[in-house]
């Protein structure tokens, strides 16, 4: 018994020494865990047991479902998930008055710019996809905004030799500031789908505004860190103006259980919701924000509003297992990333494999590296670059990358796998919220809204209540690459929603034909999560979660995650080797197993562990079989999922 116990003893010293706990600023600063030659000391083992017996969770009741923290929700009519619980409540007392799921969805968005400032808000941009059932069709908007079309490069280029060493756009100020796209986003799917008059849709957030809103645990950690970003900023210059923004955001920064108010917001909003979408880009308002750039020596002017629109696009799909259809937005985003992993995949039983298996997480980030290196070269403004997106997922391509995989040894040079036409560890960031509705009609709503990172510039325009975006900083100051600042084009961006089919299996009648009638894909899934760079990396683990390890939406979600980082960014040069070469770090969850970080370390990938990875996972599913529809949130955020 006592050798057993210390070979267990050594075992978790071996297992851990390739991790280390972040601090959670998440600046790295962490203490190491022994090493396998330090288990002769009694010491040592006795702190490795003490890790291994350290006080956890409860356990779950044995239905199968262990990984989850809680139960899905079962919904008969109605359902909603967003990052907050005042935001699913107003979605779903929406959806009670008669409005449509995207009424709800504008209304929750409303509500969570208010309540969640450290992700999103009306300073910053939308992406949604929309299942619509009268036409059952898929719809995708793509509500992102231009940069200043009177400025230039070499003005950007300036602000980066001033205060970040000539390598990219200032994460603060005036620089990174592009157009707003949420409102706009809001007002177009408001006239294709919704019901309800739109100031019945921002009603709960104005008034909200005004008396208080509770700001929970994890939004209040994150609003910490608000003025540890914009003061150095503002001391060195990079932020021209930050009155307004500590005024309306850091008067003290709201603890958790606190109430917030922003009685600037709710004006904003007021004049919004009566005066319509021209209010924004060319009434008051845009006169309001026009005005203040031009003050603090910004670059956006009243025609950067007055012309700004968004765009209806078509959703990008590929099959997967045969039996799943998933779907993302083309670029300038990155929801083609996931889709390129799932084909790499598919060549692999990650069943056998096991979730969690050094065989199946050394196959998803190899997989992950190669369609990134994609995404370095060739995710750009289409508009501006001339690159199609399908091309990323013509027939075979990704099954030739996927034959570039050693899953006993990782890649040490990874290579973009075409020319395009003539990239940075800051894309991890991304504070961003993610939320999804579906109505009793079977409309189904993924819609994603961010301020980028930081809560976004640090600036506040006079009396408006709410912090412009700094997706700006996402173009690379390279001339020839595809993503390259230019004026009046749309940045890569980072958010996407996610939307799944699965053929409906008990409705099928095997004898019919064409088999495509015999087995149509139905609406299945709207999902997504938050966090930069992790995110199709996190759509593709909540699919294979669900479709390759049966596990149930809850659980889906809860269950340990990896991330990649590291590699070429569509900020890097376009001719940066260096990057290629760059194996990056793999930071894994501690529900990963001791054995399996060993592993991947041997064969070659840098571990980091152990904290948790980017959340805000919410996902709504369809149950083909009683029609009903289930909700989940993840345990890594303060979501709230229900129904009725």
């Amino acid at each position: 018994m006592k050798m057993a116990r210390t070979l267990l003893a050594a075992m978790v010293a071996a297992g851990l020494s390739a991790c280390a706990t972040p601090d959670p600023a998440g600046d790295g600063v962490s203490a190491e865990a022994p090493t396998p030659a330090e288990t002769d000391s009694a010491g040592t083992i006795g702190n490795a047991l003490l890790q291994l017996s350290a006080p956890g969770p409860g356990d779950r009741m044995p239905t199968g479902r262990d990984l989850g923290v809680r139960s899905a929700v079962v919904a008969p009519n109605a359902a909603a998930a967003t990052a907050h619980p005042l935001a699913t409540q107003t979605a779903l007392d929406v959806m009670k008055r008669g409005g449509s799921a995207v009424d709800a969805a504008i209304a929750a968005n409303a509500m969570l710019g208010l309540v969640e400032p450290t992700g999103n808000g009306i300073g910053g941009d939308l992406f949604a996809i929309v299942w619509d059932p009268e036409t059952q069709q898929l719809y995708g908007y793509n509500g992102s905004g231009r940069s200043a079309k009177n400025a230039t490069l070499e003005q950007m280029q300036a602000k980066a030799d001033e205060f970040m060493d000539g390598k990219e756009i200032p994460p603060f100020g005036a620089a990174p500031v592009t157009v707003p796209g949420t409102v706009d986003g809001w007002f177009a799917l408001h006239e294709r789908f919704g019901k309800l008059p739109i100031n019945t849709d921002l009603e709960p957030a104005i008034r909200y505004a005004r008396e208080g809103a509770p700001i929970p645990e994890v939004i209040s950690f994150y609003w910490s860190f608000g003025p540890k970003r914009f003061e150095p900023a503002y001391e060195s210059g990079m932020l021209e103006e930050y009155d307004n923004a500590k005024k309306t955001y850091f008067s003290p920064a709201p603890e958790e259980g606190s109430l917030f108010r922003n009685p600037d917001l709710a004006d904003t909003l007021e004049r919004i919701a009566y005066k319509g979408r021209d209010e924004f880009y060319t009434g008051e308002t845009a006169h309001i924000m026009a005005d203040y750039f031009e003050r603090i020596g910004g670059f956006l002017t009243y025609e950067d509003f007055a012309t700004h629109e968004g765009e209806w696009v078509e959703p990008v799909c590929a099959t997967y297992r045969g039996d799943y259809k998933v779907c993302e937005l083309p670029p300038n985003t990155q929801g083609i990333a996931a889709l390129q992993m799932l084909q790499m995949l598919e060549k692999y039983d990650l069943r056998d494999m096991g979730f969690g298996s050094a065989d199946s997480i050394m196959a998803q980030v190899e997989a992950k590296r190669l369609a990134f290196a994609d995404r370095a070269k060739g995710y750009a403004d289409p508009a501006f670059s001339g690159i199609d997106p399908n091309v990323f997922l013509k027939e075979g391509y990704n099954a030739e990358r996927a034959g570039l995989i050693d899953l006993s040894k990782a890649m040490t040079n990874v290579k973009a796998g075409m020319d395009f036409p003539a990239a940075d560890a800051k894309l991890k960031d991304g504070d961003t919220t993610y939320l999804t509705v579906a109505d009793e009609n079977g409309m189904m709503v993924s819609l994603i809204q961010s301020n980028y990172r930081g809560m976004g510039s640090g600036l506040v325009a006079d009396g408006l209540g709410f912090m412009f975006q700094d997706r700006g900083q996402l173009f690379s100051l390279d001339p020839v690459h595809p993503n390259v600042w230019e004026p009046g084009k749309r940045p890569f961006h980072t958010i996407i929603p996610a939307f799944a089919f699965k053929k409906d299996m008990p409705g099928c009648q095997v004898r019919a034909v064409p088999i495509e009638q015999a087995c149509p894909f139905e609406p299945w899934l709207s999902f997504g999560l938050m966090g930069g760079g992790m995110q199709p990396q996190g759509h593709v683990q909540v699919i294979l979660n669900l479709v390759d390890f049966d596990m149930g939406l809850q659980e889906a979600g809860d269950a340990a995650r990896w991330e990649h980082n590291g590699g070429c960014e569509p900020t890097d040069d376009f001719d940066d080797a260096a990057c290629e070469a760059d194996i990056g770090t793999v930071s894994l969850e501690s529900g990963i197993p001791p054995e399996t970080r060993v592993e991947l370390e041997r064969r070659g990938l840098n571990i980091e562990c152990c904290g948790a990875n980017a959340g805000g996972y919410q996902a709504i599913m369809r149950d083909f079989n009683s029609g009903a529809y289930l909700a989940a949130t993840e345990m890594r955020k303060d979501g709230v999922a229900d129904g009725y």
